[in-house]
């Protein structure tokens, strides 16, 4: 059977023997018993084994999986590398893997965009702008997500006058549940472009993004431990010190370690050393947390060893990236919320009593370090946690020491008890409780985002568990999280 390069017409698609569709699709289906043909995600959280994974090369390869899934009546659920650390990405259906659709597909250095495949990653991405003297204008922590993944799910960096990366997508280029293809932006389809940019992959299939990005440029990044009591009385000017600021506090040490940076033009002066980044900093901490997991009193002691650690003043210069960029350490269970600006002094600090009590008391949940708390402006993407707000975003990890578990869910449940008090909106991309109800309360868009899921995907062909709990509030075994948890 010859491999499929060209695109066939829906009526030539619809002529197709059903074993034909098989054959043409043998070249990039994973064998039913390679690795391959099972999804586990980043952070080592959710599993699951979909009916089969595809791993198109083409568009016309994934026109032909919608039209299978169509035919057989399954669902089809996209996925990038798995950064998302919940069951987003997850189904017992079809599954189609998007990272051999990684091409640059334009880059213009007069205008400053790049038009890229969506499942090419970030790391991919910032090599290839900077070839031509360019850079994204913004990043989270991490560059292994998919720009389609980081798009779908509205992935922010942090500088309080930075929104959300999503807002610097300018076009989408979708395929739609029906096979058609079809392009969107501010100006065209503008419903469907902004419902998309934070759609949870619901919508229809990212192919390609266009993204508005920056001239290349380097950060200086200024990194200083401050006492707790300090930083939330003087949060504001912290905040606007610098163009990106981010905050890592070290709940067992009553110190927050502040990130400053802004853009420079000095050398490179990167910091690295072997000793505490690799042998102190990584391994002999992630046996620590490993020997926490038997003596929970020792979680304490980890937590001053690592404030301890990383108590010097340092600055750092190098590319953007590189500087954004953290290095995440272990695989991790984590939770973050998005929560109004003004909100923050209040809700640190109610943080920081009800975990002063948890460490004070013998039997208290033991949290890692560090909370991480970063920002973002406002925005207007439907389902974004930032839309109309200033936001402060505050995350909580417990980290998988060699991949292990670790106790967990008490600690969260707490922490989203008080997340939610404070006007909170769970990250899209982590596990989270809320459901239609709730999520139509603070999201005012939410029902007209269902209702266009709903139009352009009349069947259901690219929903999952994830997206049938939390938009359409679907119950029973096959819609709990806790089938695709990894034991």
């Amino acid at each position: 059977m010859p491999f499929l390069i060209q695109p066939l017409s829906s009526n030539q698609l619809s002529q197709l023997p059903l074993q034909q569709l098989w054959e043409l699709l043998a070249p990039v289906t994973a064998p039913p018993r390679s690795a391959r043909a099972s999804f586990t995600n980043w952070g080592l959280t959710y599993t699951c084994r979909p009916l089969c994974v595809f791993e198109p090369e083409n568009e016309a390869q994934c026109e032909l999986v919608l039209e299978l899934a169509r035919r057989e009546g399954k669902k089809v659920r996209v996925a990038g590398v798995g950064h998302s650390p919940s069951d987003l990405a997850c189904t017992s259906e079809y599954m189609l893997r998007t990272e051999k659709l990684d091409k640059v597909l334009e880059v213009n250095c007069e205008k400053h965009y790049v038009v890229a495949q969506a499942g090419i990653t970030l790391n991919a991405l910032h090599a290839a702008l900077g070839q031509h003297g360019l850079a994204m204008k913004n990043i989270g922590s991490i560059s292994d997500q998919t720009i389609g993944g980081v798009v779908t799910t509205a992935t922010h960096g942090s500088g309080i006058d930075y929104p959300v990366i999503s807002m610097d997508v300018l076009a989408l280029v979708l395929l739609l549940a029906d096979g058609s293809r079809v392009r969107c932006s501010r100006e065209e389809n503008a419903d469907l472009f902004l419902a998309s940019i934070c759609g949870l992959g619901s919508t229809g299939l990212i192919l390609e993004v266009t993204l508005d990005v920056s001239p290349a440029f380097r950060l200086k990044e200024v990194q200083e431990s401050l006492p707790f009591d300090e930083v939330v009385h003087n949060l504001d000017a912290i905040a606007r010190a610098a163009e990106h600021v981010r905050l890592w506090w070290f709940p067992h040490a009553g110190v927050i370690r502040v990130s400053s940076s802004n853009r420079t033009h000095e050398p490179r002066k990167p910091i690295y050393t072997w000793l505490w980044h690799s042998l102190i900093g990584y391994h002999l901490i992630q046996f620590l947390f490993f020997l926490a997991r038997y003596v929970t009193s020792l979680n304490v002691w980890v937590g001053r060893f690592g404030a301890w650690l990383v108590s010097d003043r340092t600055v750092a210069v190098d590319d953007s990236h590189l500087i954004f960029n953290v290095d995440c350490k272990y695989p991790q269970y984590t939770t973050e919320w998005a929560i109004p600006y003004e909100r923050t002094q209040a809700c640190v600090t109610e943080l920081r009593a009800w975990l002063d009590e948890e460490l004070a008391s013998p039997s208290g949940v033991r949290p890692h370090f560090p909370v991480e708390i970063r920002f973002s402006s406002p925005d207007d993407i439907w389902l974004s946690p930032s839309n109309g707000q200033q936001t402060c975003w505050i995350g909580l990890i417990q980290y998988k020491p060699y991949g292990t578990n670790v106790p967990y869910r008490k600690l969260f449940s707490r922490f989203e008890q008080i997340m939610l008090r404070h006007s909170g909106k769970p990250h899209w991309a982590k596990t989270h409780p809320l459901r239609p109800d709730d999520l139509r309360k603070i999201y005012p868009r939410f029902d007209d985002f269902v209702q266009l899921v709903e139009r352009v995907d009349p069947h259901g062909v690219f929903r999952n568990p994830y997206v049938e709990r939390h938009f359409f509030g679907k119950h029973g075994p096959q819609y709990d999280e806790r089938a695709f948890k990894k034991r």
